[in-house]
């Protein structure tokens, strides 16, 4: 698979609006449920332990989100994603400013260690340094990655048979045989928060879409198809926008006016 069809998913999302439960960071659940919105899906964001795993067991997918961090939400995160793996549901993992501090480092092992990934998503720093391979974090933001990434990430990913991608200025995505490289998006997409945050959630309906018995190379074709449509959608956005406030209303609208044979054309996808 060099590339993939991003319209034949695009067109199914919309078609069957996944529920996607999100316990995202409190910065942006708003952001990423418009986002999920715009694109046709359903968003939830429910967080409190009584319901998470009653919710995350109906939902298509579950996206787990640790940008802000409390001994609540990992409890959470933890009861949700236990009952997603136990109904077979597609569990998305975003790792936000692992690196920054021991107890984002410990949160980050306990999920990926107890829980079953479907698909690992952080900036390439985050994942290098979750992954063993090197990195800087400042904060919540990737300061450097390590050219060595993409070997690490291909045995993770082979070693959890998971799908494992690392987003920068071109997103890397392996399902531990192949790595693809990305080559979509826009500058702006950095300069507003939730970027990577709404990716995520992204990437929650797409697996969502893959179902319940999708194995890695199913997700990882959903994986490119829903980062290339929000790749391709903050191109067009750029396009209409004229900084970055303007830019985060226009990317809702090219989310929501987004055409998959149009992204199909602009997509660049190459194989490492």
């Amino acid at each position: 698979m060099d590339t993939v069809d991003s319209a034949k998913w695009l067109e199914k999302v919309r078609r069957e609006r996944p529920l996607v439960h999100n316990i995202t960071n409190l910065v942006v659940t708003n952001i990423a449920a418009n986002a999920l919105l715009a694109l046709g899906a359903s968003p939830v964001m429910a967080y409190a332990k009584e319901e998470v795993a009653d919710m995350a067991g109906i939902a298509n997918g579950l996206s787990l989100n640790m940008g802000t961090l409390d001994e609540a939400v990992v409890e959470a995160m933890l009861i949700a994603g236990r009952a997603a793996n136990e109904a077979g549901v597609p569990v998305v993992f975003d790792p936000v400013g692992v690196g920054a501090t021991p107890y984002r480092n410990e949160v980050a092992k306990k999920i990926t260690e107890e829980l079953n990934i479907s698909v690992l998503r952080g900036n390439a720093a985050e994942i290098g340094v979750l992954l063993g391979a090197g990195g800087e974090v400042k904060g919540v933001d990737a300061a450097s990655a390590t050219d060595s990434l993409g070997d690490f990430m291909k045995q993770y990913a082979k070693k959890k048979d998971c799908v494992v991608i690392a987003t920068g200025k071109t997103d890397l995505v392996t399902d531990g045989d192949t790595i693809w490289q990305l080559h979509n998006g826009h500058e702006l997409l950095t300069k507003i928060t939730g970027s990577g945050c709404m990716a995520t959630a992204i990437l929650g309906a797409f697996a969502g879409i893959a179902g319940k018995e999708a194995d890695v190379k199913s997700f990882a074709e959903a994986s490119m198809a829903a980062l290339t449509c929000y790749n391709v959608a903050g191109e067009l956005a750029a396009e209409k926008s004229n900084g970055p406030g303007t830019f985060q209303a226009a990317l809702f609208d090219a989310l929501f006016k987004l055409e998959g044979e149009r992204v199909n054309k602009r997509a660049r996808v190459t194989v490492r």
